[in-house]
């Protein structure tokens, strides 16, 4: 008996972010299965009467990203005369491009930006479905996935602005939730996109991860489980595989507990979620490196790149016996920002968010925008039904004030 639970209790804290990352409705779970490279335009927005375009670039480590444009609402709606605002909207950790679109329209961002007037870019991250090649690697090669959310910062995101930069001729607005706030804190620390990005909105935002109030996050970066999956040589975190381990662990715990509820004690408890979508049970790939840098955050209460250890090759990697740190304090006093968080997030707690709000205290005054949901939990910024009149409309003022 002790035994078992010991296995279970271990099993769920190996999934306490895969469990995090929501779900997808019938219709998306398809579409994920039919990487035909246009299928996200095709069976997603444009049978929401909205037009829309795809666009693949590459980074200069080789990987062939996916975006999407909907540089339009629907039936027209949003069109306006002279060049539009661009918007880049940044999805979080196991998740996809797909997290602002799999809501009504009139409650999925994406189609909202649309319908008031952005020229609306959609990001994809390496490894993702619609994201998964690359110039000379296969996503078979465990080469393929030797990267953390570092590369994510220093390679994916730049790559996308750029390209929506070219397109357009204009500055853009960045929205990123979750982890896709932290490539973003990386970038602008280092004082990297600055002149191609006008302002940013950072819904959910992770920086510092010290505080985390989630025990089963908390438990599962102490006890060094993502290490543990890495050492086995497993690179490839995905819940999704039939016969992978990852996906066996999920099916042991979901079959032992309600995975709605876990989902819950990980990112705090979602007041207004659209309870309409089924069980959480589908999440897109990331790599275990990814999963074991974001437990260094948690375990070391920094933000810092990536830690290979005195052995394992700082020197190697660095020159120095540390990884370098991302400074908050050097993000630009005149960036527009814009921190969305809520009262019930387990993940982007307020402990943390105060210590980020701490670390821009210089920044000047009118740039710096700060919105507080008391009863919002993590997934909730991006799929509450009520999240237009509470985030979404005060995420569009500030970007029509700056």
């Amino acid at each position: 008996m002790v035994m078992t639970t010991a296995k279970s209790l271990i099993l769920l804290l190996l999934m306490f972010a895969a469990l995090a990352a929501g779900g997808r409705t019938k219709m998306l779970r398809e579409l994920e299965s039919n990487n035909d490279g246009d299928g996200m335009c095709k069976q997603v927005v444009e049978t929401q009467g909205y037009s829309c375009e795809e666009h693949k670039v590459t980074t200069e480590d080789g990987y062939i990203l996916s975006m999407q444009r909907i540089p339009a609402g629907r039936s027209g709606a949003g069109k306006k005369r002279g060049p539009k605002p661009p918007v880049l909207l940044q999805h979080g950790i196991l998740t996809d491009a797909l997290i602002w679109l799999d809501m009504p329209p009139d409650e999925a961002l994406g189609f909202i930006l649309a319908d008031n007037g952005f020229d609306v870019w959609l990001a994809n991250v390496r490894g993702t479905t619609h994201s998964s090649s690359h110039t000379s690697l296969s996503s078979n090669d465990p080469k393929y996935w030797e990267w953390s959310w570092d590369e994510l910062a220093a390679y994916d995101l730049p790559t996308m602005v750029e390209h929506v930069y070219r397109q357009t001729g204009q500055k853009m607005h960045y929205v990123g939730h979750s982890l896709g706030t932290l490539m973003g804190f990386a970038a602008f620390s280092r004082h990297e996109l600055l002149e191609m990005v006008r302002s940013a909105a950072m819904l959910s935002p992770i920086a510092y991860m010290g505080q985390l109030p989630s025990p089963l996050a908390r438990a599962g970066a102490d006890i060094f489980l993502g290490d543990a999956f890495y050492w086995l040589g497993i690179r490839k975190f995905n819940t999704q595989e039939k016969e992978g381990p990852s996906s066996k662990l999920a099916a042991d715990i979901c079959t032992k507990m309600n995975c709605f509820n876990v989902q819950d004690l990980i990112t705090g408890p979602n007041c207004c979620m659209n309870t309409s979508r089924p069980n959480f049970d589908k999440q897109q790939p990331t790599s275990t490196k990814n999963m074991i840098h974001l437990s260094q955050m948690i375990r070391k209460k920094n933000i810092a790149m990536y830690d290979y250890g005195i052995i394992g090759g700082n020197h190697k990697h660095y020159g120095q016996t540390k990884p370098p740190a991302y400074d908050m304090t050097s993000i630009p006093r005149d960036l527009p920002l814009l921190l969305s968080y809520g009262g019930k997030d387990l993940l982007s707690d307020v402990k943390d968010v105060h210590t980020l709000i701490e670390a821009l205290s210089n920044h000047d005054r009118d740039k710096l925008v700060v919105h507080y949901v008391e009863k919002y939990a993590h997934m909730d910024f991006v799929y509450g039904v009520n999240a237009k009149q509470v985030v979404y409309n005060p995420v569009m003022e500030f970007f029509k004030s700056n």
